[in-house]
């Protein structure tokens, strides 16, 4: 399927939107029957194979940890009101807090709780992943009625670590007509928000639901979803090889936003996944926010690390760090919703063609121009013909146009690809493969994989 039939894909908004309410509640983390919820949902689009990693696994530098797992936590006041409940609210409580059951007065119970005083109606979002602990996230009115009331506060977390549980990670490998990979990767570690990060879990689905329905690519393509860092640590462990192999690929963060659509580069900055990204944004008639690669932000740390230095390149819209409601139990659905998510996947959809379709070319006819006329490629009355403007027809079909037919003629040295012809001539993507069509059918010209 090529570009223009990309742009009128059956998918709606309205289908996002339904996932987005059914994974919204769910509580995720790095590890837990959450996570495990999360895929099995997914596995509704398409056909995601889950894989568990023991917990005390050594993975490079790390260990997985124990499953945390957690029933309810609450804080009353003396009077047995609950002042903070994790079940309205699961980022209420520290992620991977260990239980806890005390009664304390307020100037104990601050030292392990977080609010934000410059956005005094939002919960944070805090974890403890690697480090025993708890502590629960609060409002600033929360933490106002807690710090007012009389007597001991009864403060509640019922929890568990399982040092023999599991983490879970989700995988579709879509074969291709060439054994040469590109990845596609998310992280479900996040719970109720969003942007950060429930939009890419959710265009990362839809992006391999279309590509499964378009048939047979001629890349092949990795999908994953894991939980942020120890997650796509563990994948990288887990299939080293073949992740030392990949041409490079997509890290999906935060691209649900109501803000401008931006493009953080990989740390080569001009690999080939960002200049087909440049040239959907430019197809497109976007300009995105541009962000320059820094160490930072998600997985593209661990893609990118001396050990693998993979180009993994972020689509987004709302980038982590620049949205005031990041981190914070504001990046609800009044924030998000399957529009703006659809916006990102149509930027991903036109990347992931351009490269899935890439190739070089080389004219049969080096020496010289070719003569186009007696090919009708050209009209046979000359003198007055304004190439930018002018057009053929071809099999009875109006061709345009001329310009585009010769920078590709010209270009055709068999060590240009088509990215660098689109980048070079300014044609749209979707425009230079018509025509590659129309010169291969007259014989003008051969095309071939790129080398690896």
């Amino acid at each position: 399927m090529g570009y223009a039939e990309l742009i009128t894909t059956p998918l709606q908004p309205e289908n996002i939107d339904e996932y987005l309410k059914r994974l919204f509640p769910i509580s995720r983390s790095i590890m837990g029957s959450g996570n495990r919820e999360t895929l099995r949902v997914l596995q509704e689009l398409v056909p995601i194979s889950i894989e568990e990693y023991p917990s005390q696994t050594k993975v490079y530098d790390w260990t997985i940890p124990g499953e945390w797992s957690i029933r309810s936590a609450w804080i009353k006041n003396s009077m047995g009101v609950k002042l903070v409940d994790w079940g309205e609210c699961n980022l209420h409580v520290v992620g991977y807090s260990e239980p806890v059951h005390q009664f304390m007065n307020y100037e104990q119970l601050a030292k392990n709780l977080h609010y934000l005083d410059q956005f005094p109606d939002a919960v944070p979002y805090r974890t403890t992943y690697y480090k025993k602990d708890w502590g629960f996230c609060v409002t600033g009115a929360q933490n106002l009625a807690l710090s007012e009331s009389k007597g001991e506060l009864e403060v509640f977390i019922d929890s568990t670590i399982d040092d023999n549980g599991s983490m879970s990670i989700g995988e579709i490998v879509i074969p291709g007509k060439k054994r040469q990979e590109y990845l596609v990767s998310t992280y479900i570690c996040h719970p109720s928000m969003a942007n950060d990060n429930l939009s890419g879990v959710l265009a990362t689905a839809y992006l391999a639901k279309q590509m499964i329905a378009e048939g047979k690519p001629e890349y092949s393509w990795r999908f994953v979803f894991v939980p942020e860092t120890i997650g796509a640590i563990a994948y990288l462990n887990h299939n080293e090889q073949i992740m030392k192999n990949l041409l490079g690929g997509f890290v999906i963060s935060c691209c649900g936003g109501k803000g401008r659509l931006g493009h953080k580069e990989s740390f080569v900055g001009n690999h080939l996944v960002d200049r087909a990204v440049r040239l959907a944004f430019r197809d497109q008639e976007i300009e995105p926010v541009r962000y320059p690669f820094t160490p930072d932000g998600s997985d593209e740390r661990q893609y990118s690390s001396p050990g693998f230095r993979i180009p993994v390149t972020t689509i987004t819209k709302d980038k982590y760090y620049e949205y005031s409601e990041y981190h914070t139990s504001l990046d609800n659905l009044d924030l998000v919703n399957g529009a703006q998510i659809l916006e990102a996947i149509r930027v991903y959809q036109h990347a992931i063609e351009i490269l899935d379709s890439n190739e070089q070319i080389k004219s049969k006819v080096p020496f010289g121009e070719p003569q186009l006329s007696s090919r009708g490629l050209y009209p046979t009355t000359g003198g007055a013909i304004n190439q930018k403007s002018s057009s053929f027809k071809l099999d009875h079909k109006e061709v345009e146009n001329i310009d585009l037919l010769t920078w590709v003629m010209f270009l055709a040295d068999g060590d240009t690809d088509l990215v660098s012809i689109a980048e070079q001539s300014g044609y749209r993507f979707r425009d230079l493969k018509e025509m590659i069509a129309i010169l291969r059918s007259q014989d003008l010209i051969e095309t071939y994989q790129l080398p690896n």
